[in-house]
C-alpha cells in the first residue's frame, strides 16, 4: 500500500498525459473520464455463476486499463475504481439474501508471481482498494500457466482448468470473486470452482470491463436486463 501511494504521489508531481488518449496534463481528460460512467451489464458463466461488467473493453477503457496494468499508471486507478464499485455493488446484489451469509468478502483473482514482480503490485487488488473493499488474497497459483491473451478462445479453459488452489478450507465464508475483464469466463469461472472446492460459497462475480466479441462464447451467456 505504501508503494502504491507513493507511485500516486510521483504521477500527481511529474508531467503526465491522458491514459486514455495521449491529451496532455490529465490523467484522464474529460472526454476519457466520460467513457467511464457505463452501466452495469450483467452475464453468466456456463456453471450458472452470475457476473456484473461495467464497460467495454475497448478503445481508451482498454488503453487506460493498460496503463495501469502494464505502465505504471497507477494514478488512473481512482477514476477506475468507480465503474468498478458500481459492479461490485450491483453483483452484491444478486446474492441470495437467504443464504444467511453474515458477510460477504471481496476475493481478487490472483496476478501471478512473475507480473507482480514486474510492476510491483496487483493492479486488481488496487482497483478493489480504491473501490473502498479489502482484497483478499484466498487463492493461489498450483501452476504456471500462459498468459490467456496469447491463446484461441478455446485454448482458455484448458489453460486456466485446475490452476488455482484455496489457501486454506473456506467453509462458511461467502465471497464475490472480482477480475479486471470478463473476456471468454475462463479465469472467473477457475476462480469460482477453486472457491468452490475449498468449500466457500461464490455469490456473484464482477469486472471492470468485458470484451463484447467474447462474451459470446459457450462459456459466458448474457442476461437479459429486466
Amino acid at each position: 500500500m505504501i508503494r502504491d501511494a507513493l507511485l500516486d504521489a510521483m504521477a500527481l508531481l511529474l508531467p503526465v498525459e491522458c491514459a486514455g488518449c495521449g491529451a496532455p496534463d490529465r490523467s484522464l481528460c474529460a472526454r476519457c473520464l466520460a467513457l467511464l460512467a457505463g452501466e452495469p451489464e450483467p452475464h453468466e458463466l456456463a456453471d450458472g455463476t452470475r457476473v456484473v461488467s461495467c464497460l467495454d473493453y475497448g478503445g481508451p477503457v482498454r488503453r487506460a486499463l493498460l496503463a495501469l496494468k502494464e505502465e505504471g499508471r497507477t494514478d488512473v486507478a481512482r477514476a477506475l475504481a468507480v465503474p468498478l464499485a458500481r459492479a461490485m455493488a450491483a453483483a452484491s446484489a444478486l446474492g441470495d439474501p437467504e443464504s444467511g451469509a453474515s458477510r460477504v468478502e471481496t476475493l481478487v483473482v490472483p496476478t501471478s508471481r512473475t507480473a507482480f514482480r514486474r510492476r510491483g503490485y496487483d493492479p486488481v487488488a488496487l482497483l478493489v482498494r480504491r473501490a473502498g473493499a479489502t482484497p483478499a488474497r484466498e487463492l493461489v497459483a498450483t501452476r504456471r500457466a500462459a498468459q490467456q491473451k496469447h491463446l484461441a478462445v478455446l485454448d482458455r479453459a484448458s489453460n486456466r482448468a485446475g490452476s488455482l488452489r484455496a489457501r486454506r478450507p473456506l467453509a462458511g465464508r461467502s465471497f464475490l470473486v472480482v477480475d479486471d475483464v470478463l473476456t471468454t469466463g475462463a479465469t472467473l469461472a477457475e476462480a469460482v470452482r477453486a472457491v468452490r472446492a475449498g468449500g466457500g460459497e461464490v455469490v456473484a462475480a464482477a469486472t471492470l470491463a468485458y470484451t463484447r466479441k467474447r462474451v459470446q462464447h459457450p462459456d459466458v451467456h448474457s442476461l437479459n436486463v429486466s
